[in-house]
């Protein structure tokens, strides 16, 4: 099962379009503020199905969960790769929004349910991390693609479109996952079970103060990259237009070759930065010690963009956003980690998806407001908002640790 896990993960990393979807945007007319809201749409319906798919996914079956987010994941690329509206990008957005919802929490806790059976659950980090760096892995052959979809095409959108056949795959290698994956609560419980679990699972992650932390830290880390990780694209841009062989390519092929390479290097550093969380979990004694490491990684990180952005070092700027992606990658296997050690069995997928949805939820409050920032007053706010963030997380949650001793 560990080979089908990987390959689960492998093909959904098949995403074409993520080294040039704020370029595709940007492409289109659109403001930065005007891609905020597109992006906190999204995280606001991922927030409002989040939960109630986590639930479903524990009593209903996770398999049936699994293949409703391919299908959505789908249809949004059929919308995105002919859409030329901003109502049809919003379109979009629900459905990859659902496709997000349905497949969060899910999967990982497909992967807990296996190590479970097999006895082996002490290997959780390790596990995870051998997953995700195949994840990662076709994440790395997707840059090296999509680079070259967009050579062929001359066209950035239509890249959607080829992001089907594996995700069609995909849908295949789900649906034929082993029945005793489905989930302890498996046996057809009625609506008002399902919501019952949903709202037991809330209020133990607001009332439970290790959940309540670890939500506030994942609002703080993994929300706050996800907003800024796609704005190295028009720093990339910014790069290509100044190379001169580059600006000599015709259309978007410039831009299309530097992002592919850099979005391929990003991945790589994401496969062994997966691989090697668990060691960086033992070298630091505990997992919120290591915690702590990638915390001041980050502040740093984001105040060393605020001077780079400025004076236009665009190629170390590019550097710092390689460091916040190797970071992300070392800190999301021991996040899960720690958000299992604090879940019960028989709601694990729902307190997973909690998890996602914090991310979620941050990312909707944040999306709109730094595009805002970007669009009056330039993107060295990425760095200023970044510090921010990451200043009043570490405070609450120090905060936190102090009350608890």
């Amino acid at each position: 099962m560990l080979g089908r896990f990987s390959l689960y993960g492998f093909l959904k990393n098949q995403k074409y379009y993520e080294p040039f979807l704020l370029l595709v945007f940007l492409e289109k007319g659109l403001s930065f503020f005007q891609i905020g809201l597109l992006i906190a749409f999204r995280e606001f319906a991922v927030t409002l199905m989040e939960i109630p798919s986590g639930a479903l996914a524990d009593s209903h079956g996770r398999r049936l969960c699994m293949a409703g987010s391919m299908a959505g994941y789908i249809v949004s690329f059929v919308v995105f790769g002919f859409s030329s509206s901003f109502l049809l990008l919003f379109i979009a957005m629900f459905f990859f929004a659902a496709g997000d919802a349905f497949r969060t929490g899910t999967h990982k806790a497909m992967i807990f349910k296996w190590l479970e059976n097999q006895g082996r659950l002490g290997e959780k980090t390790k596990v995870y991390g051998i997953t995700r760096s195949w994840s990662k892995t076709g994440t790395a052959l997707s840059s090296i693609i999509a680079a070259a979809l967009v050579w062929r095409t001359g066209t950035f959108s239509t890249v959607f479109l080829f992001c089907i056949p594996p995700y069609l795959i995909n849908l295949v290698n789900l649906l034929t996952y082993p029945k005793d994956l489905e989930g302890e609560e498996r046996g057809g419980k009625s609506l008002r079970e399902t919501l019952g679990m949903m709202k037991a699972s809330v209020v133990e992650a607001v009332k439970f103060r290790p959940l309540r932390n670890l939500m506030v830290e994942t609002m703080g880390f993994q929300g706050m990259h996800k907003v800024t990780g796609d704005y190295i694209q028009p720093v990339i841009r910014t790069i290509a237009i100044s190379i001169p062989l580059l600006a000599g390519l015709q259309g978007d092929r410039g831009s299309a070759t530097l992002a592919g390479g850099v979005y391929f290097v990003l991945a790589v550093l994401g496969i062994f930065g997966s691989r090697f969380s668990h060691r960086l979990v033992a070298k630091a004694g505990s997992e919120r010690r290591s915690a702590t490491i990638l915390w001041y990684v980050d502040i740093l990180s984001y105040a060393a963009l605020i001077p780079m952005l400025i004076a236009g070092w665009y190629i170390g700027a590019v550097v710092v956003f390689v460091i916040l992606e190797l970071i992300q990658n070392l800190w999301r296997p021991m996040q899960v980690s720690r958000f299992d050690h604090v879940s019960s069995s028989n709601r694990r997928a729902t307190v997973l998806s909690i998890e996602s949805q914090s991310k979620s939820l941050s990312a909707m409050i944040y999306a709109p407001v730094l595009g805002l920032l970007v669009d009056n007053f330039g993107l060295w706010t990425l760095g200023a908002f970044g510090v921010l963030v990451a200043l009043v997380v570490m405070i609450m949650r120090n905060r936190e640790f102090q009350t608890i001793h």
